[in-house]
């Protein structure tokens, strides 16, 4: 009677247009409640009588109507939406496989959810979550893909309220499961994975900016959402041999599980913050280790540019990091697995350095020649510990030296995209790793007895090189700092003809700022140079100031590098092309000269010939001078000068072909079995190349004066003479007179003239007082034990006896500036007077 009574009641309330029967002034009292709780088990009655009608008509919109004006506009009842969402009828759909009850039973969840506020959403949510799991745990596709899709909805919705204890642990470990489905039915398979990458994404997207809800960064997560995500993403290649034709692509590319996963990784990586970085990429790394996913390093090279082009350029550097530190922790595996890492560091370094690389520029090129170091031992011990012993794995040295130039080229391709500063630095940084020979530190060998240094030198110098190359700067003095030319040139003197080399086109990189190289690859004496179309400077004051400081370091080691009796025609090849840039980029009128003088020391090293070099050796020398003098007879213009150049190679061509390049710098060259006895008329000469160059304004006095290298290293680091030292002339001239005589010579009046004398023009004493410095050196290196401890002696007994002339002068006292005082007696007397009486010599007065 009482269920009649409210029924009839709630009709006529229906009547008055009020939904549900609520009464506006109990609407929100506990009759508006109770009759809210009565339309909202109303509910109930949504779902069609059966299965026919559920495939017809779907849900009674009427009664929907009824449920979604509650929760839209009276909050107080949403705490009964629990009991909406744990609808019994729904599990017991689900354990009857009445699959179409349950579809319409979701919608109505569905409509239900996103009729919700969002103020009030986490009453109902709880309960929702619970049904959507349901279905995800049934073994029916249709089912799994049904509960994802209403889980997207669910995480499309923005909630202002957070959750304290909502977890989504479930969720995401079924949908990465339903992300690596192996259905038999590939339409099926394809689905379920769609769906399991939907349902990731809409935990991302639910989790991943909220610091109140489940830390979707955690690794415990990452851990099975990343690997996940690249599992479909390997597949691409799967899926499009599968399309049925092109003309169907475009309509099988929104069904592609391998771009949703990309499109998922894209997010989730662009959403990370800086602390979460790690946790996103060691699952890759990971991931490509469990699936020996380096060696073929397309697909891993494909993941790093996804994730390098989708996080924020600041965190760049980050990935870079964990790169690094994985390269080490696989420093023990194949070379085959460490190119691979190389490959894609390279990648993703040049990705990086046009945002952010920050402090990790050193650190990457630091690991990077470790791991070089580290290759070299492995491929000279031939394991990874340093021993063969039974189990120990043989390395492959091929494999070695692949891994060695992958790593050379990543460390050039990094270095070309970094500033001029910061390429500066890097090229400092390698050249201080790379070992330099020392008396005191024997090498060590290798298995294959191959000099570990040696190869060091080559690899670190290979990296040097690729470093340098397309290095421009304007500054030499920047560019070649002193320290690193030190050691880079000291290098230039080993008997290694490959390291020499290298340093030669090393420098070669360095001088060659306007791209003049090239055209220097072949040895020739053309008759006119406009052909190779030049790119001529003036020389810069800077320029000027690192030749003054620099030059007869350079032409020293350019002098004995031509000397060497293992050169090769490359080894001619780079010293031209060196000569050639130096006389265009840093050249000036001194260094023209000096290069004159260099070149034509050279052509007598090949006609004296006191090395005893091969008659391969002194026919190069012969061309090499030949092609040089034809082209800076050119670069200066004086016809003079070309004439010479011009006569000499005529009458070569004529009777000595051997001595130019055109017959010697060939796959065969034609030599001359006799070299001894070479006529005038075949060579440049001295007198001649001085007195026109002289004519033109050219210093004809130095250039008269024979080029003598620097031979020793103390000579090689001494530098010319600094202005303090030539302003105290006067005073040394000085000095070397008696203080005791009254008529001193007249000092040298210090002149601009005498200044620029004593800097510029003071060749030749320096030349002496290296070959006197050479000739002490000579003897305490030559000489027996026992003269050298003669020598030594002499020398302390004369420095003694100058001490004891001192301290006699010293202590006797000194004599009466008025003479010698008569006593009474006769007897001379000395008296002493006091110190502020003393008339002290001029050079002791401050």
């Amino acid at each position: 009677m009482k269920g009649r009574r409210r029924r009839g009641w709630l009709q006529a309330t229906r009547r008055r247009g009020l939904p549900g029967g609520a009464r506006p002034a109990e609407m929100y009292g506990k009759e508006g409640s109770a009759s809210g709780l009565a339309n909202l088990r109303g509910a109930d009655h949504c779902p069609p009588a059966g299965p026919g009608e559920a495939r017809g008509r779907g849900l009674e919109k009427s009664n929907l109507k009824i449920i979604f004006f509650f929760p839209g506009s009276h909050p107080i009842l949403l705490e009964n939406l629990e009991n909406i969402g744990q609808w019994e009828r729904l599990w017991r759909d689900i354990g009857m496989s009445r699959y179409g009850y349950v579809c319409i039973a979701m919608e109505a969840l569905d409509q239900l959810l996103m009729a919700c506020h969002c103020q009030s959403i986490n009453l109902f949510v709880e309960s929702f979550l619970k049904m959507v799991a349901k279905l995800l745990e049934s073994e029916k596709p249709n089912l799994q893909i049904l509960g994802t899709n209403s889980f997207v909805k669910f995480a499309n919705i923005e909630e202002d309220t957070p959750s304290y204890h909502r977890s989504y642990d479930f969720f995401v470990s079924r949908f990465s499961e339903m992300c690596h489905s192996s259905h038999d039915d590939m339409e099926i398979k394809t689905k379920i994975r769609m769906s399991g990458i939907k349902g990731l994404q809409g935990v991302v997207r639910k989790t991943v900016n909220d610091e109140l809800q489940a830390n979707i960064w955690d690794p415990q997560h990452m851990d099975k959402i990343v690997p996940s995500l690249l599992f479909n993403l390997q597949h691409i290649e799967e899926a499009e041999s599968r399309s049925p034709s092109p003309l169907q692509a475009p309509e099988k590319e929104k069904e592609n599980p391998a771009e949703l996963a990309e499109r998922c990784l894209r997010e989730l990586l662009g959403r990370a913050a800086f602390g979460n970085i790690k946790n996103a990429i060691k699952p890759v790394l990971i991931h490509l280790d469990n699936h020996s996913l380096w060696e073929p390093k397309v697909f891993a090279i494909r993941c790093f540019k996804i994730i390098m082009y989708s996080i924020q350029p600041q965190h760049s550097h980050l990935v870079i990091q964990q790169l690094l530190s994985h390269l080490d922790a696989n420093s023990r595996s194949a070379a085959t697995v460490r190119a691979g890492i190389v490959e894609v560091l390279s990648e993703a370094a040049v990705i990086a350095a046009t945002g952010s690389v920050g402090p990790t520029v050193l650190e990457m090129f630091n690991t990077l020649l470790r791991q070089l170091r580290l290759s070299i031992d492995y491929a000279l011990t031939g394991s990874y510990d340093g021993a063969i012993s039974l189990g120990t794995k043989i390395i492959k040295e091929h494999e070695e030296r692949m891994f060695q130039e992958a790593v050379i080229k990543t460390i050039g391709s990094f270095a070309s995209t970094l500033p001029t500063y910061q390429r500066s630095e890097v090229i400092l940084f390698i050249m201080s790793k790379v070992p330099l020979p020392s008396l005191h530190h024997p090498m060590e060998t290798g298995r294959t007895g191959e000099n570990r240094n040696r190869l060091t030198q080559i690899m670190l110098l290979k990296s040097l090189l690729q470093v340098s190359t397309g290095f421009h700067c304007n500054n030499m003095m920047s560019a070649l700092p002193s320290n690193f030319l030190d050691r880079l040139l000291s290098t230039a003197l080993m008997e290694d003809a490959e390291i020499r080399l290298f340093v030669l086109e090393i420098l070669i990189s360095f001088i060659d700022r306007h791209g003049n190289r090239h055209k220097f690859s072949t040895i020739s004496t053309l008759s006119d140079i406009s052909v190779l179309k030049l790119k001529v400077d003036k020389c810069s004051r800077q320029d000027t100031v690192f030749m003054k400081k620099h030059s007869q370091q350079l032409y020293r080691h350019i002098y004995l590098s031509c000397k060497e009796e293992t050169n090769i025609q490359r080894h001619y090849e780079a010293l031209y092309s060196l000569l050639a840039l130096v006389s265009i980029e840093l050249a000036n009128e001194e260094v023209v000269v000096d290069l004159i003088r260099l070149v034509l020391a050279v052509q007598d090293v090949a006609q004296v010939n006191e090395e005893n070099l091969p008659v391969y050796n002194r026919c190069a020398l012969y061309a090499l001078g030949a092609a040089y003098l034809n082209l800076i007879s050119q670069l200066t213009a004086v016809p003079a000068f070309c004439q010479h150049t011009h006569e000499v190679i005529e009458t070569r061509k004529k009777e000595a072909p051997y001595m130019l390049p055109e017959d010697v710098f060939v796959e065969r060259p034609r030599l001359s079995q006799n070299l001894d006895g070479v006529v005038i008329e075949l060579l440049f000469r001295q007198s001649k190349i001085s007195e026109v160059l002289g004519g033109s304004g050219y210093n004809s006095d130095r250039l008269c004066l024979p080029y003598i290298p620097q031979l020793t290293d103390e000579d090689r680091l001494s530098k010319r003479k600094s202005i303090g030292e030539t302003i105290s002339l006067q005073v040394e001239v000085e000095s070397r007179n008696s203080p005791e005589k009254e008529e001193r010579v007249p000092a040298e009046e210090i002149t601009y003239e005498t200044l620029k004398k004593a800097i510029v023009d003071s060749v030749a004493v320096e030349e002496q007082e290296r070959e006197r410095r050479r000739q002490v050196v000579e003897k305490f290196q030559k000489a027996p034990f026992e003269e050298i401890a003669a020598h030594c002696g002499a020398r302390a007994s004369l420095l003694q006896s100058k001490l004891n002339q001192i301290f006699e002068i010293t202590i006797r006292p000194p004599p009466s500036p008025s003479g010698t005082i008569t006593a009474a007696y006769g007897q001379p007397q000395n008296h002493s007077i006091p110190v502020y009486e003393m008339k002290f010599p001029d050079l002791c007065v401050y």
